[in-house]
C-alpha cells in the first residue's frame, strides 16, 4: 500500500511539473537593436538674412549601420552611422522673388545625447546643388527650451586660400556645425542610441 500511495504521489508530481512547464510562457525574442534617428520639420531664425525671409528644414533620417560597404577598402563592411532618409532645404525669399528648394538623401546619422548631426547628398534643386553634400545638426530642446539647428553653409566651413580668396569644402559624412540657429515654428525629434557593435565577417 505504501509503494502504491508513493507511486500516485509521484505520478501527480509529474503531471504537475508538465501542466506547469506546458503554461509556462514562450521565452520573449530579443528585441531589436535600438537605432538612432531624426524626424520632424522645423522654420528657423536666421539674422543675416531679411526678416520676411522663410527658411525650413525638413529631416526624416535613420541609422541603417554597417550597410555602406567599402569595397575597395578589403571588404570594409561599412560604418556604424550610416543612415538613410531624407531632408529637404526651403528658403524662401519674397525680396527676390525666388524660393530655393533642395532634396537631398540621407547618408549618415550620429547622435550625442538630444543632439545629431545628419548628412545628405542632393538630389534635386534649383539652386545647382545636385550631388552636394549638406551636413545639418539639430538639437532636441528639453525643459522647454527651443530646438535648434545648424548647417554647413552660410557662416560655416569656409576655407580660406593663401592668396585671401575663399572657397567652400567638401563636407564628409556626419560633419555640421553646432546647432547655431533657434526654431521658431515646428520641431523635431532626436532619438540616441548608442554605436552598433562591428558585425563578425563573413
Amino acid at each position: 500500500m505504501k509503494n502504491r500511495t508513493r507511486a500516485l504521489a509521484l505520478a501527480g508530481s509529474a503531471a504537475l511539473v508538465a501542466t506547469l512547464v506546458g503554461a509556462a510562457p514562450a521565452p520573449a525574442a530579443p528585441a531589436a537593436p535600438k537605432v538612432a534617428s531624426v524626424h520632424g520639420a522645423g522654420t528657423i531664425s536666421y539674422p543675416y538674412v531679411p526678416k520676411e525671409h522663410d527658411i525650413r528644414f525638413t529631416v526624416d533620417a535613420e541609422q541603417v549601420p554597417w550597410s555602406r560597404p567599402f569595397p575597395a577598402q578589403g571588404g570594409e563592411q561599412g560604418m556604424p552611422v550610416d543612415a538613410r532618409g531624407k531632408v529637404t532645404v526651403y528658403h524662401a525669399m519674397p525680396d527676390q522673388n525666388f524660393t530655393g528648394v533642395a532634396e537631398a538623401q540621407v547618408d549618415c546619422v550620429v547622435t550625442g545625447g538630444r543632439t545629431a548631426v545628419i548628412t545628405a547628398v542632393v538630389t534635386s534643386s534649383n539652386v545647382g546643388w545636385e550631388g552636394k553634400r549638406i551636413g545639418i545638426s539639430v538639437q532636441d530642446g528639453e525643459h522647454g527650451a527651443p530646438d535648434r539647428v545648424g548647417f554647413s553653409w552660410g557662416i560655416a566651413n569656409v576655407d580660406v586660400q593663401p592668396d585671401g580668396t575663399v572657397a567652400e569644402p567638401h563636407v564628409g559624412t556626419c560633419m555640421a556645425p553646432a546647432p547655431f540657429t533657434e526654431v521658431v515654428k515646428g520641431g523635431f525629434k532626436v532619438t540616441p542610441a548608442p554605436l552598433a557593435p562591428r558585425p563578425a565577417k563573413p
